[in-house]
């Protein structure tokens, strides 16, 4: 990353806020209510679970085990299908996510499957910021 008085120039930047690049090995962060513990990727004025106001950042786990999963077939134009969608649990945190370097088949996924974070590149645009991505994969 280079900055000088006029500009800032980054060559990469996550897709999502609370996708975290920079810190040593990708990883997700989530705001974690001070006063039940309910965690939420969002930004809140209050909790959903108890309205308290207070909130932590807290790192996600990089591994879990698939939830649920769905495979889908039609999308809006220009995205690619099919692809799978699924809810991760992360030591104790549900994340929705994409499942990736996987062929799309049920016979490939499952719930109970294991899976760890894994980022890939959305693209770069004109002016050489690559936007990064993240999804999980089988952990082997």
């Amino acid at each position: 990353m280079s900055t000088d008085a006029t500009t800032t120039t980054t060559s990469i930047v996550p897709h999502v806020d609370y996708l975290v690049l920079d810190d040593g090995e990708p990883h997700l962060v989530a705001h974690e209510c001070t006063s039940c513990g309910a965690r939420f990727f969002d930004r809140r004025n209050a909790c959903a679970g108890c309205f308290a106001t207070e909130f932590t950042t807290v790192p996600i786990a990089t591994t879990g085990v698939v939830q649920a999963f769905t495979i889908v077939a039609f999308a809006a134009p220009g995205v690619p299908v099919p692809f799978v969608a699924a809810v991760v649990d992360c030591d104790g945190t549900s994340v929705k996510g994409n499942i990736i370097n996987v062929e799309p088949d049920p016979a490939n996924i499952s719930t109970g499957m294991t899976v760890r974070l894994a980022t890939y590149s959305l693209g770069t645009d004109d002016n050489g910021v690559e936007a990064i991505g993240y999804g999980f994969e089988p952990v082997a």
